[in-house]
């Protein structure tokens, strides 16, 4: 029988990635939603930190295991903005369309473009885990300032991933979930689960 994870999201796109990749290890992932558990707040400045609030968070309310990911689109000439941000770099309510309209105007001129998404996950046992397991992944790309395919969701049109000649958004969910800052993450969480 499969172990039962809560994912401290409400992303469909990230339930998708997560249940491609952990449901054939064993493990089965299920939305905050189905526990009736708003989002919760995210008020520091490093991914790490949001993640294990997200993610002690959901266990508390729902007594269960639970996963949170934090993880957004780092741009080197803007200092690693968005950031922590990238999910409301435009503000509220959070809209991709506004959100990657911001990142490119913010960037028109500036010759360097090179980015990486970077995802960290965390996983407790129980909302008061003094052993959370942590494991994270990097990707690196630049942005392009038109967007280009149809697959995947946020900055994805518009992150360029040189060893593919291919946005992000152009890749397959395979070929996503084998090179991306989630991909890579996922397998050494895999790798340290209990």
């Amino acid at each position: 029988m499969p172990k039962e994870i809560v994912l401290a999201s409400g992303n469909p796109g990230k339930l998708k990635e997560f249940r491609q990749m952990l449901e054939p290890a064993g493990y089965r992932v299920v939305p905050q939603s189905d526990y009736h558990v708003s989002e919760a707040d995210e008020p520091y400045f490093t991914f790490i930190e949001n993640a294990l609030t997200k993610a002690r968070h959901v266990s508390r309310l729902t007594g269960k295991p639970a996963l949170a990911d934090d993880s957004g689109l780092c741009v080197n000439v803007l200092e690693g903005k968005p950031g922590v941000l990238s999910a409301r770099y435009a503000g509220e309510p959070k809209s991709d369309d506004r959100n990657n309209a911001r990142l490119i105007a913010d960037l028109a001129g500036l010759p360097d473009k090179t980015a990486n998404y970077y995802c960290v996950l965390v996983y407790v046992r129980s909302a008061d885990d003094p052993q959370p397991v942590i494991a994270d992944g990097r990707w690196f790309g630049r942005i392009v300032d038109t967007p280009r395919g149809a697959n995947g969701f946020g900055y994805d049109p518009y992150f360029w991933i040189p060893e593919f000649g291919k946005t992000a958004a152009e890749l397959t969910p395979d070929e996503k979930n084998s090179h991306s800052h989630r991909g890579m993450a996922l397998r050494a969480l895999l790798e340290k689960l209990p």
